[in-house]
């Protein structure tokens, strides 16, 4: 009991305070950004910056942040998962049965085969440049580093495809589900989103989806089940290269971060839900071009 105590007064007045306060923060801003659409990677990034938070294991503490963002959407969409998970083994039956027909896939069964085509363009982050490095490897490099010139570039992208999302849904009705085209479409602004930090994944691959003419509600439901897979290879390979490079991460706050993620992850997909029903989307657009703004002027100050 008494090593309990002095722990704890060592826990407040030390680092190790400072440091789970900071993974609060941080797995409160990835929980909102992850599922609201203007960019987890993005608002890490800036947080990182401005909190000092750096090196080796700054992008192994934000990939491992994705593991409760992850866990949030498995609580929200688990129904759909687990039918997603029975029309696989049901699809693979009608394969070896002779008895897939893909003209005539729908429902669950059309989705996940969707999916594998909507994932086949994150194939180009695994393409060699060189020294045994791959352009992901290359492209990491920005989410560590100390500018955020970029981050500034790739807000103002996010604002304005949302704002071009918004404008074309209102010329059309969105009520078809994904096809092939669109997949393949969402799919590519996966890629950009994975490769460049202030490009939201979520808006990207739901407002490319609406541009498409996909219907929204549907759209929320593919993008994040949809990065399943995109976020536990992520979490494989940066665990891999983490332990390669020797980084390392204090436990305790990576622990509380993820839970924090988890939490506030959750209600922000109720949220997104709501707000879609609204119509507020362009909200969202108008933020990502004010934020993005502030980060160039700031960058360009040097702050």
């Amino acid at each position: 009991m008494m090593q309990c105590h002095i722990y704890i007064l060592k826990l407040i007045n030390g680092d190790d305070f400072m440091s789970i306060i900071k993974a609060i923060i941080l797995g409160a801003v990835q929980g909102i950004t992850e599922f609201l659409p203007i960019s987890s990677s993005g608002h890490l990034s800036l947080f990182q910056h401005f909190l000092g938070v750096g090196g080796e294991g700054s992008l192994l503490f934000s990939v491992l942040l994705h593991l409760g963002t992850l866990i949030a959407v498995f609580i929200v969409f688990h129904k759909t998962i687990f039918e997603l998970v029975v029309e696989f083994f049901g699809l693979i039956k009608d394969i070896f049965t002779g008895n897939f027909k893909f003209k005539e896939l729908k429902g669950k069964k059309k989705m996940l085969v969707m999916f594998v085509f909507s994932c086949v363009p994150l194939l180009l982050l695994l393409l060699p440049i060189g020294n045994d490095m791959k352009l992901m490897d290359w492209l990491s490099g920005f989410s560590e580093d100390d500018s955020i010139l970029l981050e500034g570039f790739c807000f103002l992208f996010t604002g304005c495809l949302l704002l071009t999302s918004t404008y074309i849904s209102k010329k059309k009705t969105l009520t078809r589900e994904v096809n092939t085209v669109d997949s393949f479409a969402v799919g590519l602004a996966q890629v950009f989103a994975a490769a460049f930090p202030g490009i939201s994944r979520s808006g990207s691959t739901i407002s490319t989806g609406m541009i498409c003419g996909v219907s929204k509600e549907y759209m929320v439901e593919y993008s994040f089940i949809l990065g399943i897979p995109a976020i536990l290879v992520a979490n494989v390979v940066e665990l891999k290269d983490a332990v390669d490079a020797g980084a390392q991460l204090e436990l305790l706050p990576t622990i509380i971060g993820v839970i924090v993620a988890a939490v506030v992850g959750v209600a922000c997909i109720k949220l997104l839900q709501w707000i879609l029903k609204k119509d507020m989307w362009k909200y969202f657009g108008f933020y990502c071009l004010v934020i993005g703004v502030v980060t160039i002027i700031c960058s360009a100050l040097g702050l």
